[in-house]
């Protein structure tokens, strides 16, 4: 039963309309059609429609000029092609976003609409994760010995977990359960004592060992929790690996024992040692794979020693199937392992454990805080031939319907927080055509999902069949504007009667033997060949328009073409009529192309030697007459005309004894070459007028301008020495004259003569 949306719903429901009632980037019409003879194969073509309006074809025109493009359809006549613009339905169950008591996180709910093959759909589908929504959390713990500290931690901490997950949401469910290995050897020692206590050490006591064990099912009592935790005792086998892939495995399929509901399915999985997988059970004999089902005992245990160890495909898709989420609380030492197993499978998440496991309680919440961020829409059970594309906007507010970005397989948003909204397209495509069929939509990790039926629209609805129709001649029934005949008459309109020979009408329509009716070219009605287009002919063999043409155009416009050969009227001949008998063109003054060429199609076809429309023109005549001038030079002027008339090729000499105007020269010969209207060559020449040699002048001029440069620059240095000389002279007499002698003392002069006063003479006084 569909749910019609209240009023608020209506835009959201425009939202989905729009995508669906026009495909995306004009898909219809960039398919380009494929004609096909009938309705129904028509519309399975991408970018086909059909015309059931009678009277549509031309006559001889086959039925798959009915099947084309909308466009073309149209524009030819068509007032309703088939199928109508209008013809897409839709209904919905659409209920709008909710974080009250009924959650709704997905949206719509259903979609039911037809899906035509090569022609895409698009819907939109939205996703806000609500805050407080119901978890299902179940404890899955390794006892094997080397976790018997873990053990005590676990016990400290089991009230400090159920708090952080009543953080989280009012509606939590606890469940546990435990594991070691499967009793038997080489993982557990089957002597009687070790098998009632297989601890490694005196002193201590163990629990006997098992594969795995339901200890306590999904629960709000948060107490008898706490109280099966704390009443757990530690258990041991002989080898490393454990047996978590057997407890994985019944914890998820042993949905109604354990008691999974519809809310977060999160398994917490802590161990410190890695795990056994398929393969392994044959060590001790045991090589039937699991077959997926609940195998718990009344009292919670699982015998690990029937069925091998499951693969990690088998986990990845049962637990998949059933939307467990899964954290691996794994310690430092082993959790590269665990990293590479997580790749493998869906909604899963590793987190390393202290080694007594004391901080278990913040390694859940930070992966629960993970797994809920992260949003991953997927479907499931649609058939092959049904492609399923994704585009996610991841932001909020949704930037509207997707344009030109590119369409993906998988589509997942990041990084999202509870109650911020996610919307995904989804393109629906169908390669070929199906049954009715349906598939769901899901986000993983989420129960809700959006059931979508889809309906093949492969046949076509063109209205009521109309037997015995006079559009068919009274012997044919008309559906979708094609006839079905009866039996003895054929032809578009059935207005053709089988043969009394029992030749078939379309042997008469084939040439020589061919396969192709009307060679490829036409349609046989009633045993002749009514042909289509430009092709004519009892078996339309003759192509009338497949002649030469010129100046683009067939036949030139000058005749007619008929089957592949051009009939040409009035004056025009030629393979494309391009020729004209007339000659106006080729007249010139004198003879016609100036004698040096022949009138072919009123064109001038030029000799050797010549070129331009009338032939007019010598082409190189200075180069070409050149031999002519040689043999001038080396006879005289009376003997020329008999001596050079071959290399002159019969020109008319005239010799002049200058030539002003003259534009060729050679050697020491100046001449000219004209044509006249009348196709005769005139060459005019002259010697040219002799000249000095020039090389001595130029030396000697350069010799002389050197000498008397030289000097000139001696005559002028010498002058500027002669006046600096004068200007020194002049200076230092000047000097002279200004001195002025005077007789004085020279303070440092001391006479030659010493007067020296003898002691030993004194005066008599």
């Amino acid at each position: 039963m569909f749910v019609r949306g209240p009023a608020e719903s209506q835009m959201f429901l425009l939202s989905i309309l729009l995508p669906l009632l026009h495909p995306l980037g004009g898909v219809l019409g960039a398919k380009t059609c494929v004609p096909r003879p009938s309705c129904s194969e028509c519309i399975q073509s991408p970018g086909c429609a059909w015309c059931s309006a009678k009277g549509f074809l031309q006559a001889g025109e086959p039925s798959e000029r009915r099947c084309d493009a909308k466009e073309a359809l149209t524009s030819r006549g068509c007032k309703e092609p088939y199928p109508p613009e209008t013809d897409e339905t839709l209904l919905m169950k659409d209920k709008e976003l909710s974080a009250s008591d009924d959650i709704i996180q997905l949206r719509p709910q259903q979609i039911d609409f037809q899906l035509r093959v090569g022609v895409p759909q698009t819907f939109k589908v939205s996703f806000k994760r609500a805050e407080g929504y119901p978890i299902d959390l179940y404890y899955l713990m390794d006892l094997s010995f080397s976790m018997g500290d873990d053990l005590d931690m676990i016990k400290k901490l089991s009230q400090d977990m159920v708090s952080t997950l009543q953080s989280f949401t009012k509606k939590l469910r606890i469940g546990f359960g435990s594991f070691v290995d499967k009793v038997a050897l080489p993982y557990v020692s089957q002597m009687k004592r070790k098998r009632r206590d297989p601890s490694p050490h005196r002193g201590t006591s163990c629990q006997p060992a098992f594969s795995f064990q339901n200890l306590l099912n999904l629960t709000t009592d948060t107490a008898a929790f706490e109280n099966k935790v704390i009443g757990q005792r530690i258990s041991a086998n002989l080898d490393s690996p454990e047996s978590g892939f057997d407890a994985i495995m019944q914890a998820a399929v042993c949905k109604d024992v354990i008691g999974w509901d519809d809310g977060t399915k999160i398994l917490v999985y802590t161990s410190d040692d890695t795990f056994h997988m398929a393969g392994d059970g044959r060590l001790s004999g045991i090589s039937e794979p699991p077959d997926g089902h609940c195998h718990l005992s009344p009292s919670g245990l699982y015998d690990g020693t029937r069925f091998d160890y499951p693969s990690i495909g088998q986990l990845a898709r049962v637990l998949t199937a059933n939307n467990i989420q899964l954290i691996f609380a794994v310690t430092k030492n082993i959790s590269a392992a665990y990293e590479e197993l997580s790749k493998m499978i869906p909604q899963s998440v590793v987190g390393v454990l202290e080694s007594d496991s004391s901080n278990v309680v913040q390694l859940i919440k930070n992966a629960y805080n993970s797994l809920s961020s992260s949003v991953v829409l997927e479907h499931h059970g649609a058939p092959q031939g049904l492609e399923v594309a994704y585009q996610a906007h991841c932001t909020s507010p949704s930037p509207g319907p997707p344009g030109l970005r590119p369409w993906s397989q998988r589509a997942e948003c990041k990084d999202i927080k509870i109650n911020q909204q996610v919307d995904f397209y989804v393109q629906l495509n169908m390669s070929r055509c199906l049954e009715q069929t349906e598939f769901h939509l899901s986000v993983q990790g989420i129960s809700e999902q959006l059931k979508v039926v889809v309906r093949m629209k492969c046949e076509c609805d063109c209205g009521p069949v109309e037997e015995a129709s006079p559009s068919c001649s009274g012997h044919g029934t008309l559906h979708c504007g094609t006839c079905s005949c009866d039996p003895g008459f054929l032809g578009q309109a059935c207005d053709c009667q089988q043969s009394e020979d029992h030749v078939s009408l379309d042997e008469k329509c084939r040439h020589g033997g061919s396969s192709q009716l009307c060679s490829g070219h036409g349609s046989c009605e009633c045993g002749k060949c009514a042909c289509q287009r430009s092709f004519s002919g009892q078996f339309c063999e003759c192509d009338d328009s497949n002649c030469a043409k010129s100046n683009q155009q067939l036949c030139g416009g000058n005749g007619k073409c008929v089957c592949g050969k051009c009939n040409c009227s009035g004056a025009y001949g030629g393979e494309a009529c391009d020729c004209s008998t007339h000659t106006d063109r080729c007249q010139t003054a004198g003879r016609p192309c100036s004698g040096s060429g022949e009138c072919l199609c009123n064109r001038c076809v030029c000799k050797g030697g010549f070129d331009g429309d009338h032939c007019s023109h010598i082409p190189n005549n200075c180069t070409k007459y050149e031999k002519c001038v040689t043999c001038l030079s080396k006879h005289k002027k009376e003997e020329v005309a008999e001596a050079c008339g071959v290399p002159c090729e019969g020109a008319v000499l005239s010799h002049k004894k200058t030539l002003r105007d003259a534009y060729c020269s050679f050697q020491s010969f100046l001449y000219d070459v004209t044509l006249t209207p009348q196709g005769i060559v005139h060459l005019r020449y002259a010697e040219m007028p002799s000249s000095i040699d020039k090389t001595w002048v130029i030396i000697g001029s350069s010799v002389s301008g050197i000498l008397f440069i030289g000097l000139l620059i001696i005559v002028i240095s010498r002058l500027l020495l002669e006046l600096s000389y004068r200007r020194e002279y002049q200076s230092f007499v000047a000097s002279q004259q200004q001195t002025n002698w005077k007789e004085t003392r020279n303070p440092l002069f001391k006479g030659a003569t010493t007067t020296v006063m003898n002691p030993l003479h004194m005066d008599d006084e």
